[in-house]
């Protein structure tokens, strides 16, 4: 990895690539890469914790160098010397975290004027290397920057990133334990893997399939720490969903691969890209989402595509790219996109903003090329805005809609509800109350038992009848009454598309 990058970095700066701009927590590896360059260039680093200039400069040993000394200069000081000197030699300027120094116009306008003349002057050839784990770029350099993304290790690489640890550690691991452990590590650099197997050999002597659950917890520290992604917990399981037996039955189908994910690649089986949900709010599309993730035993994460809004140039894009980033280095994972529609909605039209519409796009790729183990539960009510592009096969495995529970659905999810209260659970005409909840959806019915209990207490009663709930039912106003439009609008739009229906037909209730 470090010589590709290395030869990567070679070619944009011999293509007079004038600022090329690292954005990476790890320094010391980036350093080693751009020093690998060229040995015979003149290597100048500026930090906020002290300046190195390459002592051939003004021909002083570096150590008396009396520029080193003087840890106040600022990074306008810094870059003032080198804009008005020629350079027939090759000289690299490292500037290391000075993403909140670019909002200075002064160092906007010095680091402008080497760019330019790198790529004009002859006797000029000074290259600039901003190294930070934060992206801000000046719409006034934004022609002049390349973003250098430090590549992740591959499958191969990570192998013998393991083994190299194993041999060096004197170990002995199985092969099998290598392969699911090296594919548990797809998407974290290095320097996180290296850190995880330390944690994993000190804990317990030993490195084995087991390790798996260490490093997941490892990776839920990442989610927490770079705030682009929300880590969810949850207690809902595939048992909570009242109804919706196709949906349930085709995520179980997938339970093997994910048990078994290292195997099924080998086999030849495709990772299972996702599914998106469309249909009446309140139905169960969050808590299919909650019930994926623990039906496949792996963590759920929320992309808000609102958090990822920056203010400068290119930040929104470079924080969709982190948080997908950051999806795939803790993956096997679910990606929650709630309410996809309000995220991308209007994208092509011409409300779109131009940034939305990169984000989509961004986003539209990704899911194309991605070939990680993010399983992705996108949710939404009306699809009608989202452009069409988005749904076509082969963005998901598939397309299911949930419409308003049926009557055997409503059974389910009113005995769901009751049996969460134990006590209350008996002697319940739950057939009664199906013909009664008609046109109620999941939330309705989780409301109703609510308010009965509610009720039966603030009474001074211990127990509830199905005539308590009835007069419950009677009270409330269905989401079919208040939203009456808005659930005909989703109805019409689903009709004439390729869209699986989640449930099944309830042969006992008039269908729409």
């Amino acid at each position: 990895m470090k010589e590709n990058t290395t030869q990567v970095l070679a070619s944009y700066v011999e293509a007079l690539h004038p600022i090329i701009y690292i954005n990476h927590f790890d320094f010391h590896v980036i350093e080693d890469a751009i020093k690998s360059i060229d040995k015979d260039t003149y290597y100048h680093v500026f930090s906020h914790s002290g300046f190195e200039i390459d002592s051939r400069l003004d021909g002083s040993a570096q150590g008396q160098n009396p520029f080193l000394q003087d840890n106040e200069v600022s990074l306008v000081d810094f870059l003032k010397r080198f804009v008005f000197m020629g350079f027939n030699d090759k000289h690299f300027l490292v500037l290391k975290d000075i993403h909140n120094e670019l909002q200075d116009l002064k160092v906007v306008s010095y680091l402008k004027t080497i760019a330019e003349k790198n790529l004009y002057k002859n006797t000029f050839n000074v290259t600039i290397f901003i190294l930070s784990d934060v992206l801000k770029i000046p719409r006034e350099l934004e022609q002049y920057i390349t973003i250098f993304d430090l590549p992740l290790p591959d499958l191969k690489e990570i192998k013998d990133i393991v083994n190299n640890f194993i041999e060096s550690a004197n170990l002995t691991v199985d092969d099998d334990t290598v392969s699911e452990i090296t594919l548990s590590f797809k998407g974290l650099n290095e320097f996180q893997i290296l850190q995880i197997l330390n944690l994993a050999y000190h804990d317990g002597g030993y490195i084995s399939k087991e390790d798996k659950m260490l490093i997941l917890k490892e990776k839920e520290q990442f989610i927490k720490k770079a705030g682009m992604l929300e880590l969810v917990n949850f207690k809902e399981t595939i048992d909570d969903i009242g109804g919706l037996e196709v949906l349930k039955e085709w995520l179980q189908r997938k339970v093997k691969v994910f048990d078994n994910l290292d195997k099924a690649i080998k086999f030849g089986v495709d990772i299972p890209k996702g599914i998106l949900i469309v249909g009446m709010p309140g139905c169960g599309k969050s808590l299919a989402a909650k019930a994926t993730a623990s039906l496949y035993k792996i963590p759920l994460v929320r992309l808000d595509v609102g958090r990822l809004l920056g203010k400068y140039v290119g930040e929104s894009e470079e924080n969709m790219r982190r948080a997908l980033a950051l999806s795939e280095a803790i993956s096997p994972c679910v990606l929650w996109i709630d309410e996809i529609e309000k995220a991308f909605a209007g994208v092509g039209s011409n409300q779109s903003h131009d940034v939305t519409t990169r984000l989509f796009g961004q986003f539209l790729t990704w899911m194309q090329e991605k070939e990680n183990t993010v399983f992705i539960v996108a949710t939404a009510n009306d699809i009608s805005n989202i452009p069409p592009e988005f749904l076509r096969k082969g963005r998901f495995d598939e397309l299911f809609f949930v419409d308003l529970p049926n009557g055997e659905e409503r059974r389910k999810i009113l005995d769901i509800h009751l049996k969460k209260r134990n006590k209350f659970s008996r002697n319940i005409n739950l057939i009664s109350l199906i013909k009664e909840t008609q046109g109620f959806n999941g939330a309705d019915l989780e409301a109703v038992i609510k308010d009965t209990i509610e009720l039966a207490f603030i009474e001074g009663r211990d127990s509830i009848s199905t005539e308590d709930i009835l007069k419950t039912i009677k009270d409330m106003n269905s989401i079919s009454t208040t939203l009456k439009d808005k659930i005909e609008r989703i109805i019409e739009t689903v009709k004439n598309m390729d869209i699986k229906v989640a449930s099944r037909k309830d042969d006992n209730e008039k269908n729409r």
